[in-house]
């Protein structure tokens, strides 16, 4: 670049500063929020890209590596486009064009679709100290990871055309409604259902809507026969570490500033992924007379799940017997249920997700501390429940009808062939090594 244009460019920068700044002060921003946001959304979004998508990868065969990474990247960028087109406005938008208004209980509306009317000098109104540019882009890693939760149950034998389309409707007509009822304003959220990160909006709505699409699916050839042992432990620990990691910008990052609830929020998460995996390892100990790498990581993961909707209510004491309660639990859940159901959730996303935000929801009701959060004062077990029904009944019955269009358009699953090769080279032509 020639000395003149890096001056030009230099005068452009400092001229547009006044207006950057006028932009500032009409948010009422905090800069130190702002950036513990900025870094929370890096985070987030980490957790899917390359997290997830490690542990996911590390848990099938190898012939199928490459298809779970592909699906990551695909529901990354499909739900991310979605999200700024339609998602966010549907989620958070005002329906019927009040807050008030009786159909803004059950949608957000089109008034800000494609982002129409976000400005430098706008704010959502939970959080008017951040840009709603990065409002919009933190609530957009959630949409990401939400949906990818689901691969968990359905890899190895989905067509990755039939996946495209069911991640597409999926994450309009489920995830986008879901968020909005609990953090958009909608019904459940005016109700009082407690949901500090997405223990139901995230967890038990991607965990229903797994264990709808393994069954609708069908099994993978040789289930319950065939060898389907993880191929490589090391990338799946890999993952779960990302993941842990990530989890503290979905956790703390869910009270939108730099604080001290912030804080607490950040240990409670850390705590309750370590319980949980020692409420996970124990029985599994018991049963197999040997503790397993998978079973460390899987209690993780429980750990993590279950302190979701509660890390923002709950003292890191709560915070340990919430990872402690989970973890066995999750454990039952993705071995003696799914043993005598005999339902093939591959990776357990039903068994982990569903199962861990199920108890967390209704844990962070027990556990509620106003010390900590004073919104835990209304916090009640049956409102937890019949939020958690109401997503339940939403993502599973919205879930089936999604697969029914991909059933008869696309189709669901590869061949029997194309599952015996491998979708690495059936779907997308390629192999690990070349």
């Amino acid at each position: 670049m020639a000395i003149w244009q890096v001056s030009a460019a230099a005068a452009t920068a400092e001229a547009a500063k006044p207006v950057l700044l006028a932009h500032q002060a009409a948010l009422n921003l905090n800069g130190g929020d702002a950036g513990w946001m900025l870094v929370a959304t890096c985070l987030v979004l980490f957790m899917t890209l390359p997290g997830l998508a490690l542990f996911y990868g590390g848990m099938v065969r190898k012939k199928n590596l490459l298809s779970v990474l592909a699906q990551s990247v695909a529901v990354s960028v499909i739900a991310s486009v979605i999200w700024v087109f339609i998602g966010y406005s549907l989620a958070f938008g005002v329906g019927g064009g009040s807050d008030s208004s009786f159909l803004n209980k059950i949608i957000g509306g089109f008034d800000i679709a494609l982002l129409n009317g976000v400005r430098l000098d706008t704010a959502y109104k939970a959080a008017p100290n951040l840009p709603e540019y990065l409002w919009v882009a933190y609530q957009m890693t959630f949409a990401i990871i939400t949906p990818a939760l689901i691969m968990g149950s359905i890899v190895e034998r989905m067509k990755f055309s039939a996946f495209c389309v069911f991640m597409a409707l999926w994450s309009v007509l489920v995830y986008a409604p879901v968020a909005h009822w609990v953090w958009g304003g909608g019904f459940l959220g005016q109700m009082g259902v407690l949901d500090f990160a997405g223990g139901a909006v995230v967890h038990v709505n991607s965990g229903v809507a797994g264990l709808v699409a393994c069954l609708v699916i069908g099994k993978r050839k040789g289930f319950g026969r065939d060898n389907m042992a993880p191929h490589n432990l090391g990338y799946t620990m890999i993952g779960a570490s990302m993941l842990l990691v990530g989890w503290i910008g979905f956790n703390a990052g869910s009270e939108w500033a730099a604080d001290s609830r912030a804080s607490v929020a950040m240990l409670n998460t850390i705590v309750a992924a370590m319980t949980g995996a020692i409420g996970w390892i124990i029985p599994e100990w018991f049963e197999r007379k040997q503790p397993t790498l998978l079973g460390m990581v899987s209690g993780l993961i429980a750990g993590l799940v279950a302190i979701t909707p509660a890390a923002g209510f709950v003292t890191p004491g709560g915070a340990l017997l919430m990872g402690l309660i989970t973890g066995p639990i999750c454990y039952l859940g993705s071995t003696y249920v799914k043993n005598m159901f005999r339902y093939d959730d591959s990776l357990d996303a039903f068994g982990v997700h569903a199962v861990g935000g199920f108890t967390g929801a209704l844990l962070t009701a027990v556990f509620a501390n106003t010390d900590i959060n004073p919104a835990g004062a209304g916090a009640s077990v049956l409102k937890q429940l019949l939020g958690l029904v109401v997503v339940i009944g939403w993502s599973a019955v919205i879930t089936f009808l999604i697969l029914m269009v991909c059933k008869y358009t696309t189709g669901l699953r590869v061949t029997e062939e194309e599952e015996i090769e491998g979708l690495d080279q059936s779907q997308h032509g390629e192999t690990l090594h070349g």
